[in-house]
């Protein structure tokens, strides 16, 4: 402080020379103290509040990153359970069509069987004359090797025609 003041005097007024530099300590008016005190004690409570806002803002912040979050898992599990769902819709269809088209096999399979055994027995009762049952009937016998000497003929079918060719 006494460099300050001598250089401000040598500038000023040439020849002042400072010796020494006392500081008393002053006394300051009660009401301006007072005045002082209770800027300072506004100023810490502004302060004061202001931390406060910026915690509550932080505090907000997270809750709705928090809700952000959530709603955020919850739309996942959504689409998972969509997807989920309709997978098995898809293989539900999937296995009705395999049930229709093994319905259709079987049914095409016992008509075709159905036609089969129709024309089979068209066919039989067409050949099954009289003339083709004779025939069948001799060839029956010819391959017969028994045969019985004596004056009486063991009891068996006989067709009656038969009997006439042997009389």
């Amino acid at each position: 402080m006494k460099e300050a003041l001598q250089g401000d005097c040598t500038r000023s007024a040439p020849g002042i020379e400072i010796l020494s530099v006392r500081v008393k300590k002053s006394t300051i008016p009660e009401s301006i103290r007072r005045n002082y005190e209770q800027m300072e004690e506004k100023r810490t409570k502004v302060l004061v509040s202001i931390e406060r806002q910026k915690v509550a803002e932080k505090e907000a912040e997270t809750q709705k990153m928090a809700v952000s979050e959530a709603e955020k898992t919850a739309n996942v599990s959504k689409i998972l359970m969509e997807q989920k769902r309709m997978e098995k819709e898809s293989s539900r269809r999937q296995q009705e069509i395999e049930n229709q088209m093994y319905i259709a096999r079987q049914k095409s399979l016992g008509d075709s069987d159905f036609y089969r055994e129709m024309k089979e027995a068209e066919a039989n009762r067409l050949k099954l004359t009289p003339e083709f049952l004779e025939l069948k009937f001799n060839e029956a016998i010819a391959v017969n090797t028994k045969i019985f000497f004596g004056d009486k003929v063991p009891n068996m079918v006989v067709d009656h025609k038969m009997l006439e060719v042997f009389q």
